[in-house]
């Protein structure tokens, strides 16, 4: 999904697996000149389009924005989501971060405005149950964020099958080694807020009265949806 739910984590790790790359090769490189976001203006739809298949194309839209190939089956889409309350801290704090944006109200305002449905790529609430309407579908493989830390080795055995690619034991156990890497470097780089990365990040924030708020909400929107989380590991 978002950049704060581990978007570009995800990138990497699908870019390691699909390539059979390492992850200082990853490090040498700009993953995003790899992977275009579709509704970006550069590089560009006339560019993505002239990318040699299979192209690896990011995107925060919408289920119901994306191209018709992905709705016919014909594109295959993996979909990341993360636990709502460690994706508002680490939303907040990459508002906070970028000099576009230089968010600079307070962490109850911003999660105010997330409960509402008013941040960028609209409701956080709508987009997740959009994509898990879906998660059944051939073509789709809907990840969780916190399966990422809690079982790295089944996730990277999913991304193989869906994504066709074929490794023998001693590769598979290589991969996983690297991609544990891979997150270890991301989790933990100097340029981020300390533990964005990690799950639980919500309960140095919140406070009582904002989790109840938060849970209210949350039961409110997402009470009819199947789709559960982990907030703690």
């Amino acid at each position: 999904c978002l950049v704060y739910a581990g978007t570009s984590l995800l990138q990497e790790v699908v870019y390691l697996v699909s390539q059979g790359a390492d992850p200082d090769e990853i490090g040498l490189m700009n993953i995003d000149e790899q992977l275009p976001v579709l509704e970006y203006p550069q590089p560009g739809l006339d560019i993505i389009k002239e990318l040699t298949s299979p192209r690896l194309i990011k995107s925060h839209l919408p289920y119901r924005f994306l191209p018709s190939d992905l709705h016919n089956g014909n594109s295959k889409v993996i979909y990341m989501a993360r636990n709502p309350k460690d994706l508002v801290v680490s939303y907040y704090q990459f508002h906070r971060s970028l000099r576009t944006m230089s968010y600079r109200g307070t962490f109850q305002e911003f999660c105010r405005r997330f409960m509402n449905d008013k941040l960028g790529y609209g409701s956080w609430f709508e987009h997740v149950q959009e994509f898990w309407d879906h998660h059944m579908d051939a073509n789709v493989l809907f990840l969780k964020y916190e399966d990422m830390h809690k079982d790295l080795a089944t996730m990277v055995e999913q991304l193989v099958r869906f994504l066709g690619v074929s490794y023998d034991k001693a590769q598979l156990e290589s991969m996983v080694e690297h991609c544990h890497q891979l997150i270890d470097q991301c989790c933990n780089a100097e340029a981020l807020p300390v533990g964005r990365g990690r799950v639980g990040l919500w309960k140095d924030i919140f406070t009582v009265s904002m989790n109840e708020k938060f849970d209210l909400v949350y039961k409110q929107k997402m009470g009819k949806c199947d789709l559960t989380f982990d907030f703690y590991l």
